[in-house]
């Protein structure tokens, strides 16, 4: 009988565990797509990171599923099944977008013009666009490190030279020189400070009799200073100046002697808690709120005093599109490993932004109905709000680069006058994000030189660039910036 029932369990657990993955498997299969819709293909040149029944976007929605991935010729074709409703057109686009830097991608569509042939099921998308893998991006930074490596190599060379260890010496033995020199003034004017001291000597000796005569003008200043103080001879005699100053004094150490009691009964009424001094130095409870005000107030005051405010202004000439590229930035360091980057970009390129609009007409020419896709350039400022943590000769930075998120990781050397720029931003402006290195040098106190590639992904856009910045701490904005309020 216990035999019996072990089995009618595992039987029991059998039938349940098999009902539960028909009835998941199911779920699943109808989740990851419906057979509504029609199905179009594309041939790309890259197929990797594009996994099976996952969605297919358009402006950021959801509008149909990758139906199947396969082989056709030497090329990936990706049948792609969109919803009934989404109408695609001859000149649609399909693109496959990195989603995120660890190297998940994600296909969307744009459905192209309205008025044009619409795609039907079984139709090709023939406009595709491809992006860059993983591996090529790191081929990319893999490559821009050798290059740093060797300016970091003829730097150590150039220095190291015999050359350069010679005019070390050289240097050290002009030191020499000179030192040996003042040795020898000090040694020849020996005999000068000699002469000087028996002049001295010497005028000391002639003047005798005039400080005899200083000394008498001494005895007749003593007489009079006895007549200042002497007291009247006669009644009615005025008494002499001093002595009329003393007894101003006697009647002013009487006024103090009042004033003194005075504060003693003020202090007894301290002591005694009375009136609002009294509570504040007897009430345990209000002291310890004045306590925590000052504390709180010494720390705001603390923090302002460690505070760094630099402002740095910056100019760069694109040498493809023969325009200049204009920034003022502003940092706000409150710890020497760290500070809050503000800047606004003066970009000859303007700021791109999307717009999806429908439209309805009445024009018999055009549909009644159809959809535009326009982009707006405008020549207005851009803006960056970062904030940067130093982790020793590296500083990275996260937040907004240019109006757009990005990212970016700086490498200091030589004191940090030499540093190295990058920045990864412009997700979702265009199909590639932006990629920008820069090269800094500090040649003069304050005033660097800068030069670098912007936009390294996208062949189109990519320009070449040299500027020079003036970065300085200004202590005035410091002490303005707690009363700054906003508007």
């Amino acid at each position: 009988m216990r035999n019996i029932s072990t089995a009618a369990k595992v039987g029991l657990f059998t039938t349940v565990t098999t009902l539960a993955g028909v009835m998941i498997y199911r779920f699943v299969d109808k989740s990851s797509g419906s057979s509504d819709g029609y199905v179009v293909y594309a041939l790309i040149n890259d197929a990797m990171g594009i996994a099976k029944s996952s969605q297919v976007r358009m402006a950021g929605i959801p509008v149909g599923t990758i139906q199947s991935v396969r082989l056709q010729g030497n090329r990936a074709r990706v049948d792609i099944r969109v919803n009934p409703e989404v109408p695609l057109y001859d000149d649609a686009a399909m693109a496959k977008v990195m989603s995120s830097l660890l190297g998940e991608y994600v296909v969307t569509l744009t459905p192209g013009t309205q008025g044009k042939r619409q795609l039907h099921d079984g139709d090709q998308v023939h406009l595709v666009v491809d992006s860059p893998t993983t591996a090529q991006i790191l081929e990319d930074v893999s490559a821009i490190a050798k290059d740093v490596q060797k300016v970091s190599r003829s730097l150590a060379e150039s220095l190291g030279t015999n050359q350069g260890r010679d005019d070390i010496k050289s240097i050290l033995g002009n030191l020499a020189q000179v030192t040996e020199s003042l040795n020898q003034t000090v040694r020849e004017n020996r005999e000068a400070i000699r002469s000087t001291l028996n002049n001295i000597q010497n005028i000391t000796n002639q003047s005798q009799p005039e400080l005899q005569k200083i000394l008498e003008n001494v005895r007749v200043l003593t007489g009079d200073v006895r007549e200042m103080l002497g007291k009247p001879d006669v009644e009615g005699q005025q008494p002499g100046d001093v002595r009329e100053i003393v007894n101003r004094v006697n009647s002013a150490s009487k006024s103090l002697e009042s004033a003194l009691q005075n504060i003693d009964s003020v202090t007894g009424r301290l002591e005694r808690g009375e009136g609002t001094l009294g509570k504040l130095t007897k009430d345990e409870r209000l002291i310890n709120e004045v306590e925590g005000v000052a504390e709180t107030v010494g720390d705001f005051v603390g923090g302002l005093d460690r505070l760094q405010t630099y402002v740095g202004l910056r100019s760069d000439y694109l040498f493809l599109t023969g325009s200049v590229k204009s920034y003022v930035e502003l940092r706000l360091q409150p710890r020497e490993d760290k500070y809050y980057l503000i800047e606004i970009v003066n970009d000859p390129r303007g700021l791109t932004t999307f717009e999806q609009v429908d439209v309805r007409t009445t024009n018999p020419n055009d549909p009644a109905a159809y959809r535009e896709v326009r982009t707006v350039t405008t020549n207005a400022f851009r803006f960056s709000l970062q904030f940067a943590q130093k982790f020793g000769p590296f500083t990275g930075r996260f937040g907004i680069k240019e109006s757009t998120g990005g990212t970016g990781l700086d490498l200091h050397l030589f004191q940090d006058r030499f540093e190295l720029r990058q920045d990864l931003f412009g997700f979702g402006e265009v199909v590639l994000p932006r990629w920008r290195v820069s090269l800094g040098y500090e040649f003069v106190n304050r005033l660097w030189l800068m030069a670098g590639v912007d936009d390294i992904l996208s062949p189109d856009r990519r320009d070449y660039f040299v500027g020079m910045q003036l970065l300085f701490n200004d202590e005035d904005l410091k002490s303005v910036l707690p009363f700054a309020k906003a508007p």
